[in-house]
C-alpha cells in the first residue's frame, strides 16, 4: 500500500476490491448452482413432470444461489474488515 495516501483510502480501495472480488464468485457459484440443478432435475423426473420440475429447479436454484451470494458477501466483508484491523494495527507500531 502507498504511504502517501491516507489509511480511510487505502481501507476503501481494499473493501471495493474485495466486493467486486465477490461479486464475480457469488455469480461463478449462481452459474454452477443452476446447471447443477438442471442436470439433476434432467435425470430424476420423467417426461410428463418435466416442466413442473423445471420450474421447481428453478426456484431452488434460485434460493440457493441467493444464500451463496449472501454468504460470499459476508465472508468477504469480514477478511476485508480484519485486514483493515490488522493493517491499521501494523501502522500504529
Amino acid at each position: 500500500m502507498d504511504d502517501e495516501k491516507p489509511i480511510t483510502a487505502q481501507v476503501m480501495e481494499t473493501m471495493t476490491a474485495a466486493v467486486e472480488a465477490t461479486k464475480d464468485a457469488a455469480v461463478a457459484a449462481v452459474k454452477k448452482v443452476k446447471k447443477a440443478a438442471k442436470k439433476v432435475a434432467k435425470k430424476a423426473t420423467p417426461k410428463k413432470a418435466k416442466k413442473a420440475s423445471k420450474k421447481k429447479a428453478k426456484k431452488a436454484a434460485k434460493k440457493s444461489s441467493k444464500k451463496a451470494a449472501k454468504k460470499s458477501v459476508k465472508k468477504a466483508a469480514k477478511k476485508t474488515a480484519k485486514k483493515a484491523a490488522k493493517k491499521k494495527k501494523k501502522t500504529r507500531r
